[in-house]
């Protein structure tokens, strides 16, 4: 059980940490969030499974739950933004959910669960994602408080959770390991591993679980929920300086051969592209088309979402799939001779400066322009060797200013 408890990883550390890097859609911060996404489901199973009640015979009503999803979406459409999707969310989880699956004699959390799961093809779900984020960071701080309730603090618990932490190497290299197999990177390999390199909360639930249900004693309970945090506060400044890991560890960690690496990882061939988009989304696609129409077929855009990527190429556009925050990415290029510009076109600031940092160890001889939200950020991409940088927000106005004239060519007087 206490194996079982300690097998999770932290959602909530590992979403915020590659959020505030601007890696959320890298290989391995997609990579570490679906096995997040897995323990998750794992535990909302195990929390079913251990009530040891058998649902009432009505029960079977559910299956009528994915016929409505085409109303779930309607309504998913129809509350809009704001307080309202906040609420419908919640309404979902709590009540649609939750209520209905203990309604019928059925863990609560599976039915919350199921319901995510119901709309997560929807195009708005990340954006309900984020706004019920901030919420499930407060019920968990409360799930804390009521841990500690539970239960006193002894020293046996205090030591047995200093105990406790000593796995945590373990769990990282086993990561590692199970990652590695599947043929990725040693970098992928490293960081989505650094990025699992904590407890959880659900380890706390399950805990917490097997504590009402007599199968652990306070001790354990106690050393549970202080390891949990702790590990919080020894991986927070692993996984800040997880690059810098990489850099010193990939000279005497084995990486896999060339001809058996992950699609996402093998050489890149620029071709005679002479413009690099590092960046496909709004912005970056833009100046693509704009180069494009301008000067032909010069661009090759590099986009770090799979799926965007393909969208692009059925668009036809010439797109790569590349994370350009990535070093080795610049490495599996054969030649950049022919490139005379590259785009700094991602949306966050730090990514465009990792990628410029790259562009700069690497000797890159052309020019370098990229976008930013603030002033301070353009004055850290000049210092750092950018040609040029602008502001997304006073250029997307001289652009509509610009558009609107040439669209509608309104007939003013000159004062």
């Amino acid at each position: 059980m206490i194996g079982f408890a300690l097998s999770f990883s932290s959602t909530v550390f590992a979403v915020k940490s590659l959020q505030e890097k601007g890696e959320m859609n890298a290989t391995y911060g997609t990579l570490a969030i679906g096995i997040l996404v897995m323990q998750d489901i794992f535990a909302v199973v195990f929390l079913t499974a251990s009530t040891g009640k058998l649902p009432e015979w009505y029960a079977i009503g559910l299956f009528v739950l994915p016929l409505l999803r085409p109303l779930f979406y309607e309504l998913l459409d129809w509350v809009g933004h704001g307080e309202m999707l906040v609420l419908f969310g919640i309404f979902f989880a709590l009540v649609v959910g939750a209520g209905s699956f203990q309604l019928v004699g059925m863990k609560p959390d599976l039915g919350a669960l199921i319901l995510g799961m119901m709309l997560a093809s929807h195009h708005k779900a990340s954006e309900l994602s984020k706004a019920l984020f901030n919420l499930k960071e407060l019920f968990l701080v409360c799930f804390f408080l009521n841990i500690g309730l539970s239960a006193h603090p002894t020293t046996t618990g205090i030591m047995l959770a200093l105990l406790l932490l000593l796995l945590l190497p373990i769990k990282g290299v086993l990561y590692f390991w199970v990652i590695h197999q599947f043929h990725f990177r040693v970098r992928t390999s490293l960081l989505a591993s650094l990025s699992l390199f904590n407890f959880s909360e659900f380890g706390l639930i399950v805990g917490g679980l097997a504590f009402k249900m007599g199968w652990i004693n306070s001790d354990i309970l106690v050393a549970l929920a202080v390891s949990v945090p702790l590990s919080f506060i020894l991986a927070a400044p692993i996984e800040r300086k997880g690059h810098a890991i990489y850099q010193r560890s990939a000279k005497w960690l084995k990486e896999q051969a060339a001809e058996s690496l992950h699609t996402r990882d093998r050489l890149i061939d620029p071709g005679e592209a002479q413009v690099l988009i590092l960046g496909m989304g709004r912005i970056g696609r833009g100046a693509y088309e704009e180069l494009t129409s301008r000067h032909g077929e010069i661009c090759l855009g590099v986009e770090i979402r799979e799926e965007a990527a393909n969208s692009h190429r059925e668009e036809g556009r010439n797109v790569i799939s590349g994370d350009a925050t990535d070093p080795d990415f610049w490495e599996r290029i054969f030649d950049t001779g022919k490139v005379k510009l590259v785009l700094l076109a991602m949306p966050h600031h730090q990514a465009n400066q990792i990628a410029l940092e790259q562009l700069q160890k690497r000797h890159y001889q052309g020019q370098i322009a990229a976008i930013a939200e603030y002033p301070d950020q353009i004055e850290s991409l000049l210092e750092h060797g950018a040609h040029a940088a602008f502001n997304i927000y006073s250029e997307a106005g001289t652009g509509f200013a610009r558009h609107v004239c040439e669209q509608l060519k309104p007939n003013f007087t000159r004062r």
